[in-house]
This record gives C-alpha cells, sequence and structure tokens, in this order.
C-alpha cells in the first residue's frame, strides 16, 4: 500500500469547507454573527470558569452552553425579522408607492 498524504480529497463538483462558509456568509450575513456570538461566549464562560464559586461543574457547562444558543437564536431571529422586513413591509411600501 503506498503512503497517501491526502486521505480524503472533495469531488470536483463540491466545495471546499472555506468556499461553503463564504457561500453561506454571502447568503446569510448573520450566520458568522451568530457564530462569534457563541464563541465569545464560550471564551467568556470558560474564562469565568476559576471564579464560579460553589456553583457544580455541570450547572456552569449548562449557562455556558444556554447563553452560547442565546446567541444563535437572537441571530436566527434578527434574519428572520430582516427577511419578513425586506419581503413584506418594503415590498407593500413600494407596491402603494407605484399605485
Amino acid at each position: 500500500m503506498s503512503a497517501n498524504r491526502r486521505w480524503w480529497v472533495p469531488p470536483d463538483d463540491e466545495d471546499s469547507v472555506s468556499e461553503k462558509l463564504l457561500r453561506k456568509t454571502r447568503e446569510s450575513p448573520l450566520m458568522p454573527i451568530g457564530l462569534g456570538g457563541c464563541l465569545v461566549v464560550a471564551a467568556y464562560r470558560i474564562y469565568r470558569l476559576r471564579s464560579r464559586g460553589s456553583t457544580k461543574m455541570s450547572i456552569h457547562l449548562i449557562h455556558t452552553r444556554v447563553a452560547a444558543q442565546a446567541c444563535a437564536v437572537g441571530a436566527i431571529m434578527l434574519g428572520a425579522v430582516y427577511t419578513m422586513y425586506s419581503d413584506y413591509i418594503k415590498r407593500m411600501a413600494q407596491d402603494a408607492g407605484e399605485k
């Protein structure tokens, strides 16, 4: 058997991971904001791990997960509100101006 240094090569018709991330960022600009929020919250909570006091580790980790998920859900909600605004309210205002 020969030593294959690149053990997995994506098919030619598929995008690489970085290309997929860039495409998703262009399609949904709030996706990196939600991802960044999750990372910031997780990093902060890990930093604060030493000063958690008498709180159990499992409780601290659950609070970290909930806070990170709240950032992601908040970004999703902002995206949904923006989409509703651009699809309905803005369009209705344009249609009313044409009449």
